[in-house]
């Protein structure tokens, strides 16, 4: 059976990621990597790589980081649903419109559907006559999107 998904170890032999094979084609043409590992069949002069290697150490810090940036696909991914009428959330909206000063931060953005978010406009909640469903803050530490 054909792997598509070949893994790619540190010149540590620690796992890094899984590429597709044309990407581990292009590693071994660019000669930063090595096969440690052949699975059946060739592709061009190589053999079908099944595992591998870096040739130089690449430092992975970002592994074992997680973000905790706002962005517009997190505070989605964090609310899920309309902060007004509890729709379904298609865009987010800045509580303190951007033209007044509001930026994107976790506690002044929440999901909204089009029509929520058109309807308020560029005016607080308090001015446009809608309330939150949702009290918006920083998603907590075993959040993922």
């Amino acid at each position: 059976m054909a792997q598509t998904n070949i893994l790619v170890l540190n010149a540590s032999y620690e796992p890094l990621q899984r590429v597709s094979l044309r990407h581990a084609i292009k590693m071994l043409v660019r000669e930063v990597a090595v096969i440690e590992e052949e699975d059946e069949g060739t592709f061009g002069p190589f053999p079908r790589p099944k595992v591998l290697r870096l040739v130089r150490y690449v430092v992975a810090r970002w592994k074992h980081r997680r973000s905790n940036l706002c962005t517009k696909a997190a505070v989605k991914a964090r609310d899920r649903m309309c902060g007004y009428c509890g729709g379904t959330a298609e865009t987010v909206d800045h509580i303190v419109p951007r033209s007044r000063g509001g930026t994107l931060t976790w506690e002044n953005a929440v999901a909204a559907c089009l029509r929520c978010n058109h309807r308020k406009a560029n005016r607080t909640p308090a001015e446009a006559g809608m309330t939150l469903l949702i009290t918006p803050a920083v998603p907590p530490v075993g959040f993922v999107l």
